[in-house]
Formats: C-alpha cells, sequence, structure tokens
C-alpha cells in the first residue's frame, strides 16, 4: 500500500471552522448574543461539523492519530452535539417547549469528558508548531472553566473570561491557517511557526 499523500492536509480548514465555534461561544460568553443569536450560532456550528469530520477522516487517512481524532471528536461534539445543544436550550428558554429549563448540569459532566480527552492528548501536541500547542491549552483551560460554570462551581461572572480565551483561541486559529496555507503556496516561511517544543 502507498504511503503517498493523495490530498494536501484540510487542517487549516478544520482550524478555521474551529475559530467560527470559538468566535460565535465567545460572543455568547461575553454577552454580546442574547437568545435570539443561539439558532444562528447553530447553523454556523453544523457548518464548522461538516468541515471538521471531513478533516478528520483525510487525517486518519493519512496516519496523523493526534490531529484525526481530536477533529473527530471536535466534530460531534464542539461543533454537532453542540449545535443540538444551543438549538435545544433556545427551544426551551423560548417556551417552544413550553416552561421546560435547561439544566446545565448535565453539559458539565459532559464537558468534563470533553475537557478530560483534550487535557489527555495536549502532550502529544509538544511535537506540534508552538502556536497550535497554545491553541490546545487554551482550550484546555477553556473547557474546564465552562465545566465548572455549568456545575456551579465557579460563579458567572467568569462568563467573559472564558469569552476572551475563546477569542483569543480563534486568532491563534486564524494564525495558523494564514502560516500553513501561505507557507505552503509559497514553499518557504511566509509566517513563523515558531518550531516544536519537542522535536
Amino acid at each position: 500500500m502507498s504511503n503517498e499523500h493523495t490530498f494536501v492536509t484540510p487542517g487549516p480548514a478544520g482550524l478555521g471552522a474551529l475559530a467560527v465555534a470559538c468566535f460565535g461561544f465567545g460572543a455568547v460568553f461575553t454577552g454580546k448574543v442574547s437568545l435570539g443569536g443561539f439558532p444562528l450560532l447553530a447553523a454556523w456550528l453544523v457548518g464548522g461539523g461538516v468541515v471538521q469530520y471531513t478533516v478528520a477522516v483525510m487525517e486518519l487517512k493519512d496516519h496523523n492519530m493526534t490531529g484525526g481524532n481530536v477533529f473527530l471528536f471536535f466534530a460531534a461534539f464542539f461543533m454537532f452535539g453542540a449545535a443540538l445543544s444551543v438549538l435545544s436550550k433556545y427551544l426551551m428558554l423560548s417556551g417552544v417547549v413550553g416552561s421546560v429549563k435547561p439544566e446545565s448540569m448535565v453539559e458539565g459532566f459532559c464537558w468534563m469528558a470533553g475537557a478530560s480527552f483534550l487535557t489527555a492528548v495536549t502532550p502529544a501536541y509538544l511535537k506540534s508548531p508552538l502556536p497550535l500547542f497554545v491553541l490546545v491549552l487554551l482550550l484546555d483551560v477553556v473547557l474546564w472553566l465552562i465545566v465548572g460554570l455549568d456545575m456551579g462551581i465557579l460563579e458567572a461572572t467568569l462568563k467573559p473570561l472564558v469569552g476572551y480565551l475563546l477569542y483569543a483561541s480563534g486568532w491563534v486559529g486564524i494564525y495558523l491557517v494564514a502560516a500553513m496555507v501561505n507557507n505552503h503556496v509559497f514553499g518557504r516561511m511566509v509566517l513563523p511557526t515558531f518550531g516544536s517544543i519537542v522535536k
């Protein structure tokens, strides 16, 4: 079997989709989006899920265990699952499905699994470009903060901090998109990726 790549990496598209989620959720956590924006956010997350699922399959085909599994997990839970969650909250809070109130505790437990998953694979990113490692670390912190918020362990006053960390994560992702695509197209380093911590 040939190990030649039949496609270039779709990683930049996956990181762009991640940035969409980071900016969208960042806007929610910083209070810039109210209930009426939830269905729109859900629609964008579905689009991101399609991209990230595609990236995951292609990365796994190319034997990229870390990237393939993380994008697959992100597609399922950061995108499709989160889209359904956001839409469900909208339907509950707007009264469309009666007077049911969303119980964030269950999401706290679910995000605990998501945060644990990402934290567990974070050391693998020590061999990735430095900005990608920083991005994963930022998302580790974000997810654990969300766990604390959803479980009522942390005060709601921390929501803006989560939002700003999400914005920062999104911008790091966009920088990586620019570096990966432009460096590839021009065949030289147009934007530095700063090497990796572990060779």
